[in-house]
């Protein structure tokens, strides 16, 4: 590869963007590189005297072996127009140094017992994820080449009656405000505890395991999966939650409940209940399920950043950098996260009880990394004689999709379940 630079100079920008020097071997080979790489980036004629004159410059030229080097990498090179075939030959080699050398350092901290295994673990995730994201970095693209691809987006929408470039939550009022939910977004749904904020995340991953046919990953950190299975079974089967709690179902209970079991059979979701879990072990989990297509996390402020808290962490830093930690998940398996998150009580002492992005508790950096922000708030929690009894106000705070405001939807309790309100025209 060297050699086709060396007799061809029209070759060195063709793969100028597919290499470093990090990815040559042998040191030589790398001086080379960057010498190059040097008289590229200030347009310098490049050839095989003027790259040893450079060499000589900058000091890593030797007399005695570099200029017959040189001449020796022309001779051997049968043609320059194969150089993308050797720039691939060289990235290839050094992928498979760098997984040599990564297993080569896990194992030697797993033989040295350094730390617990999670941490180890942990560690290990880190050193594969590293090497995937520098092998993943997109080179620039020609906006040409771009928009073929929005174009076949834009018939996929016009076909999708929906008319929705994400997937849909179920809650057409929620999704024409943003946009349904999009790949690699962060969406942070907040509010005070009993709002219905585990119940509206459901609610989502139901529909879009149902309508889409995607996979859907649930994480728990409060609640059992038996308790998650259990809201899901009475928000399809329309049987009450307390009765199912308590057992006492009549035989018609019995036939909705056997329905929606078979219905919720033939759905993919996935629960994992595991109170440790980090983010680094979420995403290595998402990272082997076929066909994803929603994470929930239920909820920001259980989880720790390595999947404890340790005495002495700050931890409006920690829920900060675990937030930045989700949306680059979010951006690597390209699909969109619901996260959820408690408020603050500030909310308590304003007269006016609805959330403002000013309560999210820990805010640090959570309201900044979230493409979408969404309250829940009910009227009837705080006001005993409202009129607005078993309605729900889904406040979008934050919206990189389209516009905020406020989408009412009609709240119940009995099956732990959010439906869109109708107005009067659709009634009749």
């Amino acid at each position: 590869m060297l050699g086709s630079m060396l007799i061809d100079s029209d070759c060195v920008k063709l793969v100028m963007d597919k290499l470093r020097p990090d990815d040559f071997y042998l040191r030589q080979n790398r001086e080379i590189f960057e010498t190059v790489y040097a008289m590229f980036s200030y347009s310098k004629p490049i050839d095989g005297i003027t790259v040893a004159e450079e060499m000589r410059r900058n000091g890593t030229y030797d007399e005695a072996t570099t200029r017959n080097y040189l001449a020796q990498l022309m001779e051997i090179t049968p043609t320059s127009a194969n150089v993308m075939e050797y720039a691939a030959i060289v990235a290839d080699k050094s992928l498979l140094r760098a997984v040599a050398s990564a297993a080569s350092e896990i194992a030697t901290l797993v033989q040295e017992g350094a730390g617990e295994a999670r941490d180890i673990l942990e560690a290990s995730e880190q050193k594969i994820s590293a090497i995937r994201k520098e092998q993943s970095v997109n080179s620039m693209i020609p906006l040409k080449q771009v928009l073929p691809e929005v174009l076949d987006r834009l018939g996929e929408m016009t076909e999708n009656e929906s008319h929705l470039p994400g997937l849909s939550t179920g809650l057409s009022a929620i999704d024409r405000k943003i946009m349904g939910l999009n790949r690699s977004d962060l969406i942070l749904l907040a509010a005070r505890p009993g709002m219905g904020k585990t119940s509206m995340a459901l609610n989502i991953a139901l529909n879009v395991a149902k309508s889409a046919e995607k996979t859907v990953a649930i994480f728990s950190l409060e609640m059992s999966r038996e308790q998650l299975a259990s809201r899901i079974l009475s928000a399809e089967s329309l049987v009450d939650n307390y009765r199912l709690k308590t057992g006492e179902l009549s035989e018609s209970d019995w036939e909705k409940i056997a329905a929606a079991v078979v219905t919720l059979s033939r759905m993919d979701i996935l629960l994992d209940d595991n109170p440790l879990l980090s983010v680094a072990d979420m995403n290595a989990k998402c990272r082997r399920i076929d066909n994803l297509g929603l994470v929930v996390i239920d909820y920001l402020q259980l989880m720790s950043s390595s999947g404890r808290t340790r005495g002495g962490e700050n931890r409006q830093q920690v829920v900060s950098d675990m937030s930045r930690m989700l949306k680059i998940m979010a951006k690597e398996l390209d699909v969109p996260v619901i996260c959820l998150s408690q408020l603050s009580r500030a909310n308590e002492k304003r007269d006016d009880k609805r959330p403002q992005l000013s309560d999210l508790r820990e805010s640090g950096a959570i309201e900044q990394d979230a493409d979408i922000v969404m309250f829940l708030y009910r009227d009837d929690y705080y006001n005993i004689d409202t009129d607005k009894h078993n309605i729900a106000e889904c406040i979008v705070a934050k919206n990189r999709h389209g516009e905020t405001g406020t989408v009412e939807l009609r709240w119940m309790p009995q099956y732990t379940m959010f439906a869109t309100i109708e107005n009067r025209r659709e009634n009749e």
